[in-house]
């Protein structure tokens, strides 16, 4: 059918009423809403941390290096980094898109920001001496710690495995949770915080681990492939990219290529689907004084768009400690 085809620049309509707030961004993604009603946001192919007033103005907080990628606020204000350590880009019918590893590449890591300085510090670029190639998303716990998902690079002929780790903030303790995940991406939390979940990139699917106690998860024998339950996968061609989990505890989930959101309830059923005028749908956060207000990142077509969902969503821990 026409509409499936991959090769046109947007997916096809009609698509849910939106608003965009900012255009000119440089493959945002990891989208923070702040109580003064602006975003922070990473700009992966420009490096750097920008702040979206509600005006639209666009400030660069800081030059990051690197890909930052994930982006959340600790305990103590400051925002904390995935940095993939950057891609090779690509344009396509007009369009900006990541590839593989680029010839500068360096590593990845977790950086520290203080916001209101720009000072930067980085925090992790290994975990029992396997070098973090590509960390991706992260979401803080009440008990302070965080977890995140690092799914490598591509190179020519192969790419890296994937895992999930957590660490401390403060820069003096990480470990390993799950290993290995296939391309793992999004990262969320239960409300109850009993729940870890997973989205799988490349496989489209999304996965669940029982958390026994802060950064240890109870790994399943065969035939789960990296030990989680699962939980949905969508019966269209798509791909599954970051994550946030509603007040009621429904996963959205940010979709590749279809273009759009995906929710389902924590047991895989009760599946909607959002569509958004961009193939790379790559993330969205939940802010406003009702948490019903979604922002999203439209990534290839660099803009960050918002909508009003049904239901609220779940406030992170520390979301509103932001010290801008």
């Amino acid at each position: 059918m026409i509409q499936d085809r991959l090769d046109t620049p947007l997916p096809p309509g009609p698509f849910a009423p939106h608003d965009t707030l900012a255009t000119g961004l440089g493959f945002p993604e990891g989208p923070v809403a702040l109580p003064d009603g602006s975003v922070l946001l990473v700009e992966i192919e420009q490096q750097q941390i920008t702040r979206v007033m509600p005006d639209g103005e666009k400030v660069c907080v800081v030059k990051t290096g690197g890909g930052p990628n994930g982006l959340a606020i600790g305990p103590d204000g400051a925002a904390y980094v995935c940095n993939n350590g950057g891609f090779e880009w690509l344009r396509t019918l007009g369009l900006l898109r990541p590839g593989g590893q680029p010839a500068d590449y360096q590593g990845g890591s977790i950086q520290r920001v203080d916001l209101r300085t720009g000072r930067l510090d980085t925090l992790y670029t290994a975990c029992d001496g396997h070098p973090l190639q590509g960390p991706n998303d992260l979401v803080f716990d009440s008990a302070g710690g965080f977890y995140f998902t690092c799914n490598g690079k591509r190179r020519e002929r192969e790419l890296d495995r994937g895992g999930v780790y957590y660490a401390q903030p403060d820069g003096s303790s990480i470990r390993e949770v799950i290993f290995p995940v296939p391309f793992p991406n999004g990262v969320g939390l239960s409300p109850d915080q009993s729940a870890l979940y997973v989205a799988e990139t490349e496989t489209g699917r999304l996965w669940r681990w029982t958390l026994r106690s802060p950064g240890v998860a109870e790994i399943r024998g065969y035939p789960s492939p990296s030990g989680g339950h699962y939980v949905w996968g969508s019966a269209h061609y798509q791909r599954l990219d970051s994550l946030k989990v509603e007040a009621d505890g429904r996963i959205c989930v940010g979709t590749l290529i279809r273009g759009g959101l995906s929710s389902v309830q924590p047991d895989g059923r009760g599946e909607e689907f959002v569509p958004l005028p961009d193939r790379s749908v790559t993330n969205l956060c939940f802010g406003g004084d009702d948490m019903h207000t979604a922002y999203v990142t439209l990534s290839t077509t660099g803009r960050l768009a918002r909508l009003r969902w049904p239901r609220p969503g779940l406030r992170l821990e520390f979301q509103d400690r932001a010290r801008c």
